[in-house]
């Protein structure tokens, strides 16, 4: 009984000794994670009260944008046509370039790299996955970019109008959707994988008929949300020449006609409204 006694009084202690270093370590992290936060708030200049100094300033520009210009809406008509047809091009070619790549994207479905007489070296290197990385690689780079970005790029070689936006748009959206659809097919359901090859099915048969059909519902919800955020987008792209209402907004800026710049902005907020009530019901559908 006493051996019984000591045994559990040891493995409390050992538990109380694991339990203080592991609060060491957390207050450690912790204090780490403090002393880096308070060094870049001061790198950056994080300061409240300087929010608070210029309230007056702040204040000042929106007293001038009260009350708006609402006959200026006449003008924004097409405008607002153009933001949502930016979008919905964008869209629509990020969907049909992000069906392939999100497929050579996912580990279950790229394409293998195989050589026979080096076949087990190469799979230790990893190598025989070589597609997969220069399309994760290569999605990377359309996300790490920002939209306004690749308009300035796409305005340099088509010039100014609404196709520069749609091009943005598409590449960053196609980025986007094909790594969280990506996802989705290497997360699909092995049992229904497992059975299409046991019927001896071929790789594009699997592909076909048990993973596509598994990804679709959730292809079709980030498609929509991606619309949603498409529109977002469309709407500022003007600022650098791509069409819509961001360039109606920056317009109106530079001339100081700031009454027409909040029923610019009170149009937006009203098309992305009306855009998120749409999706959601969508999304809604779909799920």
């Amino acid at each position: 009984m006493t051996t019984v006694d000591e045994s559990v009084a040891a493995a409390l202690q050992l538990e109380a000794i694991r339990r203080r270093r592991r609060l060491v370590k957390a207050l450690g992290w912790g204090s780490l994670a403090l002393a880096v936060l308070w060094f870049t708030a001061r790198e950056i200049g994080l300061n409240p009260f300087a929010l608070v100094q210029g309230a007056d300033h702040m204040w000042d520009f929106l007293t001038r944008m009260f009350p708006p210009d609402l006959s200026y809406i006449l003008f924004l008509g097409r405008a607002t046509v153009e933001t949502i047809q930016i979008a919905v091009w964008g869209t629509l070619l990020a969907v049909v370039f992000s069906i392939p790549l999100s497929l050579l994207a996912a580990r279950n479905t790229t394409p293998l790299i195989r050589i026979p007489w080096f076949n087990e070296h190469w799979e230790r290197l990893g190598l025989h996955l070589l597609v997969f990385h220069v399309t994760r690689m290569f999605l990377n780079v359309l996300r790490g970019i920002n939209e306004l970005i690749f308009a300035l790029i796409f305005v340099s070689a088509v010039g100014l109008g609404p196709f520069a936006g749609v091009l943005a748009i598409a590449v960053h959206a196609t980025g986007m959707l094909s790594k969280f659809c990506g996802e989705e097919i290497e997360g699909v359901d092995r049992g229904q994988v497992e059975a299409m090859q046991a019927t001896g099915a071929s790789k594009m048969q699997v592909i076909l008929f048990a993973v596509i059909p598994q990804a679709i519902p959730a292809f079709i919800s980030y498609s929509i949300f991606r619309f949603d955020v498409s529109i977002r987008s469309a709407t500022v792209l003007g600022l650098v020449g791509a069409g819509g209402l961001g360039f109606s907004l920056i317009k109106t800026l530079k001339l100081f006609r700031y009454h027409e710049t909040a029923t610019c902005i009170l149009v937006i907020f009203l098309l992305v409204w009306a855009t998120d009530w749409v999706c959601s019901k969508w999304r809604a559908k779909v799920i």
